[in-house]
């Protein structure tokens, strides 16, 4: 089943969770209960994390809490909390000095945020304030009164279709691989057409392409079951270009002998393991820099940025796109696709027929 290595995956991040609460206030432990219900495993503990930064800060960096540590920080120690720290806390997030866990690197490791991940930053310590204030625990949210950093547009950077078919050409041909890298091609090249094949005809996550199983599968009906962000469960359909590149790995996967535990995972390591997210990442980024020079940055998200951009050019349907996408609020859906609906509507506009307005006559001369 596919919830076998989802299940695995939120028990790992139960227990990262549990070895963080260790280092926070004791009162988080009651907020991360309360979101249980509301929240994935993997949301809490990317709250965790925050949270600890939030409290490492405000031990190291504000005087008023310079005599105190996160894990012993008291209720009335939260209640003195005012909005400068935030503001404070704010600053810091641009670049600071991340914690080393191992304590074994002899160089610190330097931070910078964009905005993004400030603002997701903030927002956990928004969402922790809140759960105390609306208990009666604090007197006020103080990081209410601080404005989330303002979120830039980018614009969606996606594949042309001529690209998407030198991104195909350079994996079944290896043209402009290495001598080294086209000794992996000829193990892994029916394995890599599936995958890229799969985000391009899917849209389909990299978190949830490497959590894939063979027995979620329906090679008759051209489907699979996939987790979605969240845990929900949805069946997605390919079409017959993906299941010719599915069906032709299958015919290889079936003969590998896996390493103990990773049996049922679709897509292999050539360590014969269930690959990695990172993995992953790393096999597109390779063959996006030889299929599109100049269009850096390319990832699994961009594949599916791909996805959802020729669905939408093809439907015009921003329902028909989120729901392929999976997102649960159709807005998202159209933030990302604001500029195409704009466009849209131009071209809406130029396709009106309407009657030309006769030129006045000229004044008859006297």
């Amino acid at each position: 089943m596919a919830a076998t290595y989802h299940k695995v995956r939120s028990q790992q991040h139960h227990e990262k969770l549990k070895q963080q609460l260790k280092k926070l206030p004791p009162v988080c432990g009651d907020f991360f209960r309360a979101i249980s219900q509301t929240t994935s495993p993997l949301t809490r503990l990317a709250y965790a994390y925050d949270l600890n930064l939030f409290f490492r800060y405000l031990c190291s960096e504000r005087v008023s809490f310079a005599n105190s540590s996160p894990e012993l920080f008291t209720i009335e120690e939260i209640n003195k909390i005012s909005a400068r720290d935030i503001e404070g806390f704010q600053e810091y997030l641009m670049y600071y000095v991340k914690e080393d866990e191992n304590e074994q690197s002899s160089s610190p490791t330097f931070v910078q945020n964009n905005e993004l991940g400030i603002m997701r930053k903030l927002c956990s310590v928004r969402s922790f304030l809140d759960y105390l204030f609306k208990n009666e625990l604090i007197a006020s949210n103080v990081a209410m009164l601080v404005e989330l950093p303002k979120k830039k547009n980018k614009p969606i950077l996606f594949l042309e279709q001529d690209e998407v078919q030198d991104l195909i050409k350079v994996v079944s041909s290896g043209e402009g691989l290495s001598d080294k890298q086209k000794a992996y091609l000829n193990s892994t090249r029916e394995r890599d057409l599936a995958i890229l094949l799969l985000f391009l005809g899917t849209g389909i996550r990299v978190s949830e392409l490497v959590g894939l199983d063979i027995s979620d599968f329906n090679f008759e009906k051209n489907s699979f079951v996939v987790i979605r962000k969240g845990g929900d469960q949805s069946i997605l359909y390919y079409p017959n270009e993906v299941k010719t590149a599915v069906n032709n790995y299958m015919q290889i996967r079936k003969t590998i002998e896996t390493e103990l535990g990773h049996e049922n995972a679709l897509f292999l390591s050539l360590q014969k393991r269930r690959m990695t997210a990172r993995a992953v990442e790393n096999m597109v980024k390779k063959y996006a820099n030889i299929a599109a020079p100049l269009k850096k940055r390319i990832s699994p998200h961009k594949l599916r940025s791909t996805f959802g951009t020729a669905l939408y050019q093809e439907t015009g349907d921003i329902y028909l796109v989120a729901d392929a996408l999976g997102h649960s609020d159709v807005n998202t859906t159209r933030r990302h696709y604001a500029a195409m609906t704009d466009q849209r509507k131009r071209e809406a506009a130029k396709r009106i027929p309407l009657p030309t307005i006769p030129q006045e006559e000229k004044e008859i001369k006297k």
